[in-house]
């Protein structure tokens, strides 16, 4: 007997043991010789990372694929990982030694024995994410579990082989090289950083205005007109005027730039201008230049560009041949390094004469820092440099202002953009067929507009840096002679053949960006750079479901490194997926994104722990419509979790009433062999429900998939099926009842295949509970087909329920007593409407309170008339109402409706509620109008029927 309730707690633990001891999940496993392969790679969480909702959503929908199309005999393997996630991993072991109180830190301990200290955390911890997985329901081949570090101290390890080799060919291609560019430098970490790991915050800020005078003492006529071309300003100056929110960088300024077409600044364009920073004899002068990137109408129209420190001026100073001069050290400090600033006057004077540096245009080795700024904090800088402007009479004002800084994600420090020597990628030539493949349609978006976004980042991409100055990650496979001359190599004895017996090697020490080796993903995983059988029989993987987050940062690279290193029998280029399904983000109830500040993040263990697991798949996959952001509200949880109870009630109606028993099950029972109506009707709806199922989930319509299981369990099979089936079952027809026995046991076994990619621990359960002749486990059986339909037998019964339906709504409306019953009248009904009416007068009688089935050509007086079922249905409740106080108490509601109804309407139609309101609130007012609007409408056609049944 099954137990009166289902308990999450209890089974899941058990059931998921189950498929851990049958190898349920493993490649192939359930699968025929020959069947068509399935795979999927999961998007591998990082190895120090905790279940969150983002990752319940992600993997439910996967495990819904994979369990689909395991069911449906494919040969089938979802492929495991997690990522070393360099920064992330280093940062965690760096925070238990300094909690440790031995004062070690990963400069003292030196980078072997640093990284043997991650190693040893990632064996003691690292896998905490892959349990919370499992206890989702994950249906992974856990056996094939991949890291991208490969395994502890193994060089010669697959995962790492693969990105040597890849690293080594990108490089002998010319496809990766070492040069200086502009990064985003994160000064705690003392690394560069991607742009993903960058959040941008608005933050109280400074704007300063500040004079830059001319050479020499020159002067000009500066001239300001308005729209019209009239003049409103016009004053001799001998400067020009510029705003920053960062001070300190002025010490590494290059040019001034003002816009091509600005007039006001045309008499000093070409000209010379001193940075108002530094000893008065020593500053230097930098040149006025024309670009269109400056705004006229933005403060003062012109803007200084220092293209060590800033993106915008970095692309300035490249087209405008301006040297770059990199201000700060590794820590964000003022350089002390380099020359002392001691220019000398042969440097100045063709700084005089030619306006900048003539040198290689990107400076490093030059120490243009002053004494007094030497070694101190960016931000302690600044202080400095305003106080000195400020006191040589050279601030012009200070505005308060809102900016936009970029932070580490996880230094919570502000990143400097800085100019550093890196290894970089040439991701435009390898962009090029990552874009065919899309646009020719061999990889698509779903949904499709997310192609746009691809496209808009692929065709403006610029050099990717691969280079982190951590000891974390794959170090790059390069050495270095005495002289800086390069040795790129697959070991380090190779790079030794390459150099010669008797030259010293000294390894390159940064590590490769995390996105690097996680780009390999799809074929790495499948063991490449070797020819495996799983390479041969998984690669191309079939579907990547994502985030939109990282269609830049990993979709758009895989899609770069799969095309050019995985080729056809012909050698043609293969893409790594041939679809990208691109789900939302995971919202709390009001629509706000989840954020530990603001104090609204669900984990999802903890719902797992009061719900279960399957209620919180349910709801991830029944609301993850495509495009639409998820707002998970724990109520909805609650209410999957009563799904699942009346999945079991009903298992246990089935089992009370004999269905399960061994001896009564029909094992040859098929929808053809029944004869009752009841249950042709039935077997039709569950027919119609297999179908939209299984095309929803094909075409990723996870959400319209499941509302069609709930749609059929619950309205069909435990509203009415269940009720309509109790009459038989508690008659005298014993073929009646076995045939209804056969059927209700074979929609339960149907049910439970197809929930079970929604919801797997709870139908596993009830799989193997019902009945002990199994010969599989249901993660391996069949998934459901059937092309059974009887449409007259479903417009029968479903004649009957929506007959049924508004017999129970009229008397609810008019607040008829449950106990009373009343004789239903059908006026005008045809010869079939009176078969079926007749066929179904019990029915009526138990599930509607109807005393008995009168024709009629005339409505009787006093009586509620309903249109239904092609009849118009006549409830005679004069003894059983009394219609004055209805109508007043229906009046009285519906006044109440209306009044709510336009509060709402008026503060919708105040504009500016609409745009001074969180958009949350907006959203929410608006639901709430349109659900009084549907209330009215049902209130005042019960107040119609009641004024037209009084006469």
């Amino acid at each position: 007997m099954l137990e009166k309730s289902y308990e999450p707690a209890a089974v899941e633990p058990r059931i998921a043991k189950t498929w851990a001891d049958a190898n349920a999940f493993a490649a192939g496993a359930g699968s025929q010789p020959g069947a068509e392969a399935y795979s999927i790679v999961i998007p591998p969480p990082n190895v120090t990372g905790s279940l969150h909702m983002g990752h319940a959503l992600n993997n439910t929908l996967q495990d819904i694929l994979v369990r689909f199309e395991r069911m449906r005999g494919k040969n089938v393997l979802w492929q495991a990982g997690t990522d070393h996630a360099g920064i992330a991993t280093q940062m965690v072991v760096e925070r238990q030694l300094a909690a440790g109180g031995t004062n070690e830190t990963r400069r003292t301990m030196g980078r072997e024995k640093f990284t043997q200290k991650i190693w040893d955390w990632k064996a003691e911890s690292g896998g905490t994410i892959v349990n919370q997985l499992k206890r989702l329901g994950a249906s992974c081949d856990w056996s094939r579990l991949k890291f991208t570090m490969g395994e502890a101290g193994k060089a010669d390890d697959q995962m790492v082989r693969a990105v040597t080799e890849v690293f080594v060919q990108l490089y002998n291609e010319g496809l990766i090289y070492r040069g200086k560019r502009l990064v985003n430098w994160d000064p705690k970490f003392e690394t560069a950083i991607s742009d993903l790991e960058v959040e941008n915050i608005e933050v109280d800020g400074h704007m300063w205005h500040f004079k830059y005078p001319l050479a020499g003492g020159e002067t000009y006529e500066y001239v300001e007109k308005d729209s019209d071309g009239n003049v409103t300003l016009r004053e001799t100056r001998d400067y020009i005027s510029i705003a920053t929110t960062r001070p300190e960088t002025m010490l590494g300024d290059g040019a001034i730039a003002v816009h091509t077409d600005d007039a006001r600044y045309a008499p000093i364009v070409g000209k010379l201008c001193e940075i108002p920073v530094g000893p008065k004899e020593h500053r230097r002068l930098i040149p006025i230049i024309t670009d269109e990137y400056p705004d006229m109408n933005f403060g003062s129209g012109a803007v200084k560009i220092t293209g060590a420190h800033d993106f915008n001026d970095y692309q300035v100073a490249k087209r405008n041949g301006i040297p770059m001069y990199r201000l700060m050290d590794t820590r964000g400090h003022m350089r002390a390094d380099g020359d002392h600033y001691a220019m000398s006057a042969e440097m100045i004077g063709l700084t005089l004469k030619d306006g900048y540096l003539p040198d290689e245009r990107i400076v490093d080795g030059i120490n243009i820092v002053p004494d007094e700024y030497r070694g101190l904090d960016r931000f302690e800088a600044r202080t400095r440099v305003v106080a000195d402007i400020a006191g040589d009479g050279l601030m012009i004002k200070v505005e308060d202002k809102k900016v936009m800084q970029p932070f580490g994600d996880r230094s919570r420090v502000v990143i400097e953009p800085m100019l550093t020597d890196q290894w970089f990628c040439d991701a435009e030539t390898l962009a090029k067929p990552a874009i065919a493949a899309v646009r020719e349609g061999r990889t698509k978006f779903v949904p499709e507009n997310w192609d746009k976004t691809y496209f808009q980042w692929m065709e403006n991409i610029q050099p990717w840096c691969i280079s982190r100055q951590l000891c974390w990650g794959h170090q790059i496979p390069v050495w270095y002679g005495p002289d800086g001359e390069i040795f790129v190599a697959k070991s380090e004895t190779e790079a030794q053949l390459q150099a010669g017996a008797n030259v010293a090697l000294t390894r390159d020490p940064d590590v490769l960006d995390t996105w690097f080796s996680s780009a390999l993903w799809p074929f790495s995983t499948l063991g490449w750079p070797d020819k495996t059988p799983e390479l041969d029989t998984y690669y191309q993987t079939d579907v990547l479901v994502t985030g939109f987050d990282i269609i830049f940062f990993w979709v758009a690279r895989m899609m770069m490194m799969g095309l050019h290193f995985m080729k056809d029998a012909d050698g043609n280029p293969v893409e790594p997926f041939h679809t990208v399904y691109v789900h939302a983000l995971v919202r709390d109830k009001d629509g706000q994104k989840m954020s530990k500040s603001k104090g609204n993040v669900i984990d999802p263990l903890d719902l797992i722990d009061e719900f279960g697991a399957d209620a919180l798949r349910f709801t991830m996959a029944i609301m993850a419509a495509q495009g639409r952001d998820v707002k998970l509200d724990t109520t909805r949880i609650a209410g999957y979790r009563n799904f699942g109870s009346k999945i079991w009630n009903a298992t246990r109606f089935a089992e009370m009433n004999g269905a399960l028993d061994a001896s009564q099950r029909q094992a040859d029972f098929t929808p053809e062999n029944a004869k009752l109506t009841v249950n042709r009707w039935v077997l039709t709806e569950l027919s119609a429900s297999i179908a939209d199922i299984t095309k929803h989930i094909e075409t990723y319509r996870f959400n319209d998939a499941s509302a069609a299981a709930y749609r059929f369990v619950w309205n069909v099979v435990c509203d009415w099926y269940v009720e309509l089936l109790k009459p038989v079952f508690f008659g005298d027809d014993e073929a009646a009842k076995a045939e209804c026995r056969a059927c209700l046991a074979y929609v339960l076994d149907t049910i439970y295949a197809l929930l079970h990619p929604f919801m797997p621990f709870m139908t596993e359960e009830l799989w193997s509970e019902t009945s002990a002749t199994r010969s599989k486990l249901l993660v391996h059986s069949a998934w459901p087909t059937s092309t059974f339909a009887d449409e007259k037998a479903a417009a029968e019964i479903n004649w009957l329920i929506e007959v049924v339906t508004a017999i129970r709504s009229t008397r609810a409306e008019m607040n008829v007593a449950p106990a009373n019953t009343a004789d239903l009248v059908l006026v005008g009904a045809d010869a079939q409407t009176q078969n079926w009416a007749k066929a179904h007068e019990g029915a009526f009688g138990k599930l509607a309170r109807v005393a008995k089935v009168v024709f009629a050509d005339e409505p009787p007086k006093a009586s509620a008339q309903i249109v239904a079922g092609g009849a118009t249905l006549c409830l005679p409740l004069g003894q059983l109402i009394d219609f004055a106080a209805e109508k007043a108490r229906i009046e009285k509601a519906l006044g109440k409706i209306e009044a709510d109804a336009a509060k709402i309407e008026s503060k919708l139609g105040n504009a500016a509620f609409v745009a001074n309101a969180r958009e949350d609130v907006v959203v929410a007012e608006r639901a709430r109008l349109a659900e009084l609007l549907e209330q009215k409408a049902q209130t005042a056609a019960a107040l119609a029927r009641i004024v037209q049944a009084a006469g």
